[in-house]
């Protein structure tokens, strides 16, 4: 336990850092909107381009906002497990809780 509190404190975890497994389906799917970002850079004007790039950088910014609300719900609901798995009166019928 004092490790990864000291690995928290020191910023050694990064919850939102991964690699992307070579062939995985996160990789291709990446590797399929990569290709087709470039197409459509190819075929479109600058005007146009500026546009695409401006949606391309808005789209991942919600993205990683979607992503920090959901590690953050995640998280509060592992604590709130955990609490409850803490309470000793509960209501456990074996011990007399009520």
């Amino acid at each position: 336990m004092r490790t990864i509190l000291e690995d928290l404190y020191y910023g050694n975890i990064t919850p939102n850092e991964q690699r992307m497994v070579p062939d995985s389906e996160m990789k291709k799917a990446v590797d399929r909107v990569a290709s087709c970002e470039k197409q459509l850079m190819e075929q479109i004007g600058e005007t146009e381009q500026e546009t695409l790039t401006k949606l391309i950088r808005s789209q991942h910014e919600i993205n990683s906002i979607t992503a920090t609300e959901n590690f953050i719900l995640g998280f509060r609901l592992g604590v709130r497990l955990m609490a409850e798995c803490m309470d000793e009166n509960d209501g456990d019928i074996r011990t007399g809780g009520e």
